[in-house]
């Protein structure tokens, strides 16, 4: 997973949603697409929609050698009494360091409790990571005894 690409999503979201925009386009990867889907599953976004530069696809269209470099995934935002819902998206894990953490620190965190210097979940929030079995949040983590690298919080 690139970390790079990802804090600059992070970033490119966190300004849209200030923007009060309606939708906005990231880079279509499969790690990008399973981030979305998460999100999308904890309530933070609405829709998750694969498209090209010019907008959301009506038809679907498959990806080719072709038209790769032109597709995007396409994330509808949400707003709750004209507060965006997805506030704030923080890195981590950055690529200067890597953060990993087992179970037990897992379960810490998800409780709330601060973690040797990691700020302990709050309520609505969501932690990413990425484990050998795919990219999950924290608490389906916990629950699977899994640990692996932290990617990213957003509330």
């Amino acid at each position: 997973m690139s970390l790079v690409l990802l804090s600059h999503v992070c970033s490119h979201l966190q300004n849209t949603t200030r923007a009060r925009l309606d939708q906005t386009s990231i880079p279509s990867t499969r790690q990008l697409l399973l981030i979305s889907l998460l999100l999308q599953s904890s309530g933070l976004i609405s829709s998750v929609t694969r498209g090209n530069t010019e907008g959301p696809d009506e038809t679907y269209t498959p990806t080719t050698q072709a038209n790769i470099a032109t597709r995007r995934l396409w994330l509808g935002l949400k707003y709750y009494d004209n507060q965006p819902v997805m506030s704030r998206l923080q890195m981590v894990s950055k690529p200067t360091k890597r953060v990993f953490m087992g179970v037990t620190g897992l379960k810490e965190l998800v409780m709330g409790r601060d973690t040797e210097y990691i700020k302990g979940l709050g309520p609505g929030e969501v932690l990413v990571m990425s484990t050998d079995r795919g990219i999950m949040e924290a608490r389906e983590a916990v629950q699977r005894l899994m640990g692996g690298q932290l990617l990213c919080r957003v509330s």
